[in-house]
């Protein structure tokens, strides 16, 4: 197998997308990955893929953009899963799927385990309002806890989970874990203090025990907000208990042996670098593995036609046109051997018949000039040119040499320069398959266990259910069904 070839090694072993995806066993699927390597479009091809061969599939995704209801002709999607129309339903399958509302997934867990008047407490607290929209960590968190009440609703029989965009696919690991130390922590124990001993001597009681860290965190934090902060843990004591626990419940839920993490990434050095560390993080937290899914990889239909080879090519046609232009620009004075040094007009093979028959340069010419010429071959207004002294000349009749180069383009010429541009091209794209390659395999060196597919890049963007299709289908495409 050349190195210009992009199947993959024989050594690697091939992720088997429709074994995935068609086993009952299967309940959910989380695609991660670092931030732009096409994890929610791969999210969403699955999810057709999936529905169209009789699973009923629910797709959530965490990108706030557009795209995927677009594609999948959904004018808005929301916290709440909603059909998919135009998919091939005659497998028995469906295929819904939602965006995270962080905030109202966060709220709804409030009203979920909390009175209705402490709810209303909690929920227009400043803080909370604040913690809600965009704590660090919050929306990894609700991610999970909105994975875990689809999950325990049972309504649909494979959930495909796109994990939020962040600088780090371990942020997705770790914020669940994070969120829940917080508001389960020390830290929230001592703001939670004053409340539980009540009033000013409550409050006194803090100032005596942490006057230094009240100080400094009302300095931070202002007066009004830590009066905030205390007031929603307050509301909060009996919820901070659930937030650890279903934290660990969800953790559970990703160790099941129903669950599968498919690691997504371009075939680039820093997200191959990035999915190598998240595959070394999944087996130390014994979280089920299926595979990689290598994203938007270039091919090409000549690969037998090293980029080498296609430079050569295309600098022989740059240099044999050169060569083609310097003839035409500077043609052949005739001073060769054997060649007349033009002493003998007579018979030049250049000249036309009349400058043939002209005499010879220094013989005696008759004196008696034609009819209707002048002597000297001068009339009363000027010099006229004669028929005899255009014949032979390169120029007689036509446009100068820069007009001629303006108006007539040689069609090999023409043919030559786009032969060596495309020659030109194929050799970059052959360079850009190559550094793919050696990317790759060091990926695979390094965890020769992790099953590979590669998805080929498409010309453009997907846009419809067509598109997330076709990237279905090269999800599942068997390399070695196309190796010659």
């Amino acid at each position: 197998m050349t190195s210009d070839n992009t199947t993959l090694d024989a050594s690697a072993p091939w992720l088997e997308v429709d074994t995935l995806i068609d086993d009952p066993h299967t309940r959910i699927v989380v695609c991660c990955g670092s931030g732009g390597v096409g994890k929610t479009t791969t999210a969403a091809a699955l999810g057709v893929r999936a529905a169209e061969r009789g699973r009923k599939v629910v797709v959530l995704t965490i990108d706030p953009a557009r795209r995927l209801a677009q594609s999948m002709g959904i004018s808005e999607l929301d916290n709440v899963p909603r059909q998919v129309k135009g998919v091939d339903e005659s497998a028995g399958g469906e295929l819904h799927a939602m965006m995270l509302d962080m905030k109202r997934t966060f709220d709804e867990i409030v009203e979920g385990h909390a009175d209705a008047d402490r709810a209303r407490a909690i929920l227009e607290n400043p803080f909370y309002q604040s913690l809600s929209a965009g704590f660090a960590g919050t929306q990894e968190y609700m991610a999970m806890e909105k994975l875990g009440q689809l999950r325990a609703n049972d309504e649909w029989d494979l959930i495909i989970v796109d994990t939020p965009p962040s600088r780090s696919a371990l942020d997705f690991l770790d914020a669940p874990k994070r969120l829940g130390s917080f508001l389960d922590g020390k830290f929230i124990r001592v703001l939670m203090a004053p409340a539980k001993v009540g009033g000013r001597a409550g409050m006194k009681f803090l100032n005596v025990g942490m006057s230094m860290m009240t100080g400094t965190l009302s300095k931070l934090m202002g007066g009004q907000l830590l009066r905030d902060v205390q007031t929603f843990v307050a509301a909060m004591d009996t919820m901070f208990g659930g937030f650890r626990t279903r934290a660990d419940a969800t953790y559970r839920l990703l160790q099941a042996p129903g669950t599968a993490f498919l690691v997504v990434a371009a075939p680039e050095r820093d997200a191959l670098r990035e999915a190598a560390y998240f595959v070394e993080r999944l087996a130390a937290e014994q979280m089920p593995l299926a595979g990689l899914v290598l994203n938007r990889v270039h091919g090409s239909g000549a690969a037998q036609l090293s980029a080498e080879r296609a430079l050569a090519a295309a600098e022989a046609l740059t240099d044999r046109m050169a060569e083609d232009t310097h003839a035409d620009t500077h043609p052949d004075t005739g001073t060769g051997p054997g060649t007349d040094t033009g002493t003998d007009l007579g018979t030049d093979a250049g000249a036309a018949p009349d400058a043939a028959a002209a005499p010879a340069a220094g013989s005696a010419v008759d004196a008696t000039p034609p009819p209707g010429r002048a002597e000297n071959n001068l009339e009363a207004t000027g010099i006229v040119d004669l028929d005899g002294g255009k014949a032979g000349s390169r120029t007689a009749d036509s446009p100068s040499p820069a007009a001629a180069a303006d108006q007539v383009t040689p069609t090999s010429a023409s043919a030559a320069q786009l032969a060596a541009g495309l020659l030109r091209l194929h050799a970059e794209r052959m360079q850009v398959l190559a550094r793919e390659r050696r990317t790759r395999d060091r990926f695979t060196a390094l965890h020769p266990e992790v099953p590979v597919t590669e998805v080929a890049a498409l010309p453009g963007d997907v846009h419809d259910l067509a598109g997330l299709r076709a990237i279905g289908d090269r999800l599942a495409l068997n390399p070695t069904a196309t190796d010659d």
